[in-house]
């Protein structure tokens, strides 16, 4: 019987566009259910494709501050994730939710 290799699958490494980026924050931000640490996580992820020291200095942060904030098992401050966002590129917007009761 052969053996079936498998490896890691890593999220930044399909994250080529700006579009792309956008959209898969996008996906995340609705499935975190208020999960700020994953909603960091996937900024991480973003970040490394498109270069953590590259981001990290258009952040104004360290390379290690900004993968110890992105790593998922913190929450970063708020204005560490609008530094994130503006030094990659995107936006956040917001949109009127219906109220649950």
């Amino acid at each position: 019987m052969t053996k079936t290799k498998t490896s890691r699958y890593d999220v930044a490494e399909h994250l080529r566009t700006p579009e792309e980026m956008a959209a898969y924050l996008e996906a995340c931000l609705e499935e975190a259910d208020g999960d700020a640490a994953f909603v960091a996580k996937a900024l991480g992820d973003i970040a490394r494709a498109k270069g953590m020291t590259e981001v990290a200095r258009d952040a104004g942060l360290s390379r290690e501050s900004l993968y110890k904030a992105l790593s998922g098992e913190r929450t970063p401050n708020f204005d560490t994730i609008l530094k994130v966002v503006g030094a990659l590129g995107l936006k956040l917007h917001a949109e009127a939710a219906p109220l649950v009761k």
